[in-house]
């Protein structure tokens, strides 16, 4: 089934983390709350350790009507999945980031932000709006950026390597046995200090 075309500037009302406003009639101070299981959207992580798209994020919102648009707070929670750093092996982590994002109605741009570097988001046509890209930016920066499993591994061994490397006796190229008699055995006695003259 092909995805259903929007006219441009139009979000999707049945997209997992757009929200509608209708009910808040644009009268200030009028507030709502909305809790909601949704799958988690594509590429929600970094390299290394992310939440699974499709997998569940709870949502734990707060809707209310301001005087520039609506402000949307609340919790979003999920589990990250991953690789530890150290020895590769899976790594869960639980997910528990508080949003907070303004909807600005369209040409009731906030003042105060108005000259600031962020980016206003609108409230779209049909009273609509897309809270993913807040989701996104929340959880993306709260995800550790090395994780590490509780395991055997928080022992000093190199980052990837499960098991210490071996030591091997013979030297690594015979062209250097010659100057491995230079090198002070383990039954030399140590000569720490220099005699007085």
């Amino acid at each position: 089934m092909s995805k259903r075309q929007l006219p441009e500037g139009h979000l999707d009302p049945d997209a997992p983390l757009v929200l509608s406003t209708h009910d808040l009639g644009r009268r200030p101070g009028t507030m709502r709350t909305l809790q909601r299981t949704v799958p988690a959207p594509a590429d929600l992580g970094i390299a290394v350790i992310g939440v699974p798209e499709g997998s569940d994020l709870e949502l734990d919102l707060r809707m209310e009507a301001v005087m520039e648009g609506v402000l949307v707070t609340g919790t979003v929670r999920g589990t990250a999945v991953g690789e530890c750093v150290r020895c590769l092996t899976e790594v869960t982590e639980p997910v528990e980031v508080q949003v907070q994002e303004l909807f600005a109605y369209p040409g009731k741009t906030p003042v105060e932000v108005a000259d600031d570097e962020d980016e206003i988001r609108e409230v779209a046509p049909g009273e609509l709006v897309d809270l993913e890209p807040a989701v996104r930016d929340a959880i993306v920066l709260d995800l550790p950026f090395q994780p590490e499993c509780d395991g055997p591994c928080q022992q000093d061994y190199e980052i990837g390597v499960s098991e210490p490397a071996p030591v091997s006796e013979e030297p690594a190229d015979p062209r250097w046995a010659a100057l491995q008699s230079l090198l002070p055995s383990s039954d030399d006695s140590p000569s720490g200090t220099r005699e007085k003259s």
